[in-house]
Formats: C-alpha cells, sequence, structure tokens
C-alpha cells in the first residue's frame, strides 16, 4: 500500500536533484576569480633564455606572481599546445588604485 505513494516522492526528489546538482558540478562553478589589487608595481620582467621551439608545445613566459606580501618570480615553462589557440601570457595592469594580475590563458 505504501508503494504508490513512496514511488511518486522518490521520482520527485530525484528530479530535484537533477535540475539542482549538475550547475554545482560544472568546470565553471568550480572556477574562483578573485580580483585583488595590490600598492606595490612589480618588478621589471627577469631576462629568460627561452629554449628551442618543441614540436606540439607552447612556450609560457615567466611572470611576477604575488605571494606572502611579496613579488615571486615563476619561471617560464613548456605547454602543450592546443589547436587553434594561442597562449596569452600572465601580465600585470595598472589601476587607478594599485595593480592587479592578470594571469596567462588560451585564446582562439
Amino acid at each position: 500500500m505504501m508503494k504508490p505513494i513512496l514511488l511518486p516522492c522518490l521520482a520527485a526528489a530525484i528530479a530535484a536533484l537533477a535540475f539542482a546538482v549538475p550547475p554545482a558540478l560544472t568546470p565553471a562553478a568550480a572556477q574562483i576569480n578573485l580580483n585583488m589589487s595590490i600598492g606595490t608595481p612589480p618588478p621589471p620582467p627577469r631576462y629568460e633564455v627561452v629554449p628551442p621551439p618543441r614540436h606540439g608545445y607552447t612556450w609560457a613566459p615567466g611572470y611576477w606572481r604575488w605571494e606572502h606580501d611579496r613579488h615571486v618570480w615563476s619561471e617560464g615553462h613548456w605547454m602543450e599546445a592546443r589547436e587553434g589557440h594561442h597562449w596569452e601570457p600572465d601580465h600585470w595592469v595598472r589601476h587607478e588604485n594599485g595593480w592587479s594580475h592578470s594571469p596567462g590563458h588560451w585564446e582562439r
């Protein structure tokens, strides 16, 4: 006698989860975008010797990152190339209230 009532309730609960859970599990929901301005400009970029080209790889140049209240150099490195994309390197942007880091990313 309980089965006819329990089955529709269970189906409704599953349907509700189907609508609520996927947006929370998408890659976009997992990304965190933290905008922070600092008053200290980054030092000039360091000179790096770029190794000879590697087929199927893209060179990501080094950049200054902000860590523990100071700029720390991240060395350049090879990344697997993405067909139809090019790498936009990390860089710092000056704003009215200071400086903010713009992370490197792939663009079509």
